[in-house]
């Protein structure tokens, strides 16, 4: 098995706006390790968002090779992506999309259930538990703080026990200290469930914890990859 898993080659992404084709991403050539953590970073409309999402079937590329554990996410239809993304990825929006409906336990345990998991509530009661929401379970996202909904967001990404974890801001819509507690949870849930990490962010410190950073400009990747850091 490859220690790739997640190969990109020569991506690219056109989308149609009103006054006609708008080139989103040229050619994007870049391979992510297994348990690797990259960032994503650049300026606003450089493509960092559209090419996570791109990575996790949410957008399908309009040219080159896509690549997820092995499987080439471009020669599935939408259905197929949906089950990929289930049963093995986790991903993380910067405004949470939780369903308002249901409670965080409702919420952590309905990826668990569409899995098949028979114990989905229990594990999502011990994944609410284990980010300090234990007594949050029967609250709906109106009844949280934002920190407290990105928590809950986390933890239903992370319950399944995902090999990738996409995150796209997360800590966008949080003020510094509640942001630094959300980063602090991202690494560790990566380091309890032992998943491969990449993340969008705008956010210096964020970038530098990461093992690799890659810079967009423009929809092109600038250069080599560079070292986040020490």
């Amino acid at each position: 098995m490859t220690d790739h898993v997640l190969s990109l080659k020569d991506v690219t992404l056109r989308l149609m706006g009103n006054a006609g084709p708008v080139e989103i991403l040229h050619g994007i050539t870049l391979d992510v390790a297994r348990g690797e953590t990259l960032g994503l970073v650049g300026p606003s409309g450089s493509g960092k968002s559209s090419l996570l999402m791109i990575m996790g079937g949410l957008e399908r590329a309009t040219g080159g090779d896509v690549r997820a554990l092995g499987q080439d996410l471009t020669a599935m239809d939408e259905d197929a992506l949906a089950r990929f993304r289930r049963d093995h990825m986790g991903v993380v929006f910067q405004s949470f999309h939780l369903i308002p409906t249901m409670t965080a336990l409702e919420n952590v345990a309905t990826p668990l259930e569409l899995a098949g998991a028979p114990d989905a509530f229990d594990r999502a009661r011990a994944e609410l538990d284990a980010i300090g929401l234990g007594q949050r379970l029967d609250h709906y996202p109106s009844q949280m703080s934002g920190g407290e909904q990105q928590r809950v967001a986390l933890a239903r990404a992370a319950a399944p026990r995902p090999e990738i974890l996409l995150a796209d801001e997360p800590t966008g819509n949080l003020d510094g200290q509640t942001g630094e507690a959300i980063v602090d949870l991202l690494f560790g849930l990566r380091d309890r469930h032992g998943a491969t990490l990449v993340l969008v962010t705008h956010a210096p410190a964020l970038a530098d914890r990461c093992d690799r950073v890659v810079r967009l400009r423009d929809g092109r990747a600038e250069g080599a990859t560079l070292r986040a850091a020490e």
